[in-house]
């Protein structure tokens, strides 16, 4: 018995039996109601705050929704995945939701997630469309880019956004971003995914702090033969950089740091003589983004 079969047998094919969420927080109270309110709505009844150190406790904040079944966990910041793994841990329900805690869901968007994982044993991961705040769809389905398509994207995408790598990652193009379908990686910060799957694979990989901890673990699942899909009838509201935004410099270099880290885990033999360049491109790369922080702030501290 397969495991649709047996939520179905079991009468646990609704969203409150099958689905638990993990949000993590970390300063960012102001937008974590509103986050955990959509997530209520949408009928999900065990919910886990990771925090991850804030400043002001996140219970002031909760109070009543810690009576409806939200729980709070608190540990010390060692990155996105670690907190994941520390709230997969915490609950026991087939799927699990992951998302950042400015995220809010719209109506029916997690049982369009859980359906998507409910109708295909073969897929392991489901992420819905993600827009902005300002209602901007977000690519947030991409494909794993071969060395030259990174390159061409990292380089070429910080003045022509448009460029031809830069699309062919984003799958502009690609049937399954407009309609759904399978895709190589979706973005890490909301997705649903099955609780089995993601203790074998042990979770995220923790030596990623942020970013790139996404498509790490998308890689890995495909790897054991899983697959990963975009669901664009799930909708949700993510107001990026809400909890990045104090520190700029730093997030830029860490992302950076996390490309390499799993550029140096992915190429394969006859590549990896070219990691040094690799390295050197990253190099440049974060220092004509520096450069273009520091003119922004300098802008906005005359302005």
């Amino acid at each position: 018995m397969d495991m649709k079969d047996l939520l179905f047998s079991k009468g646990a094919a609704s969203i409150q039996d099958a689905v638990s969420a993990v949000v993590v927080t970390y300063n960012s109270n102001d937008v974590l109601v509103s986050c955990l309110e959509s997530l209520v709505d949408n009928e999900v009844k065990r919910v886990v705050v990771v925090d991850t150190g804030s400043l002001k406790d996140p219970s002031e904040s909760i109070d009543g929704l810690m009576r409806r079944g939200v729980d709070i966990l608190r540990m010390e910041n060692r990155g996105y995945g670690a907190a994941v793994n520390r709230g997969i841990l915490s609950v026991d329900t087939p799927y699990v939701l992951v998302c950042n805690a400015d995220v809010r869901f719209s109506p029916k968007s997690v049982q369009a997630l859980m359906d998507v994982l409910v109708s295909d044993e073969k897929v392991a991961i489901a992420g819905p469309c993600i827009r902005s705040g300002e209602g901007e769809v977000y690519p947030s389905a991409r494909r794993f880019p071969s060395l030259s398509e990174s390159m061409g994207h990292a380089f070429l995408g910080l003045l022509w956004p448009s460029n031809r790598f830069t699309s062919r990652y984003h799958l502009r193009d690609d049937v399954a971003y407009r309609t759904g379908g399978y895709v190589d990686w979706v973005s890490g910060a909301c997705f649903m995914a099955r609780r089995d799957v993601l203790i074998a694979l042990s979770g995220f990989d923790e030596s990623y702090f942020m970013y790139l901890e996404d498509v790490d673990l998308c890689w890995r699942a495909r790897e054991m033969g899983w697959l990963t899909v975009y669901a664009p009838q799930a909708c949700v509201t993510h107001l990026q950089g809400v909890s990045t935004a104090g520190h700029p410099y730093m997030m830029t270099l860490v992302h950076h740091l996390s490309v390499m880290r799993f550029a140096s885990r992915t190429l394969k033999e006859s590549k990896r003589t070219l990691l040094p360049f690799v390295a050197i491109a990253l190099v440049l790369r974060l220092c004509v983004i520096w450069l273009r922080q520091a003119v922004q702030s300098l802008d906005r501290l005359l302005n």
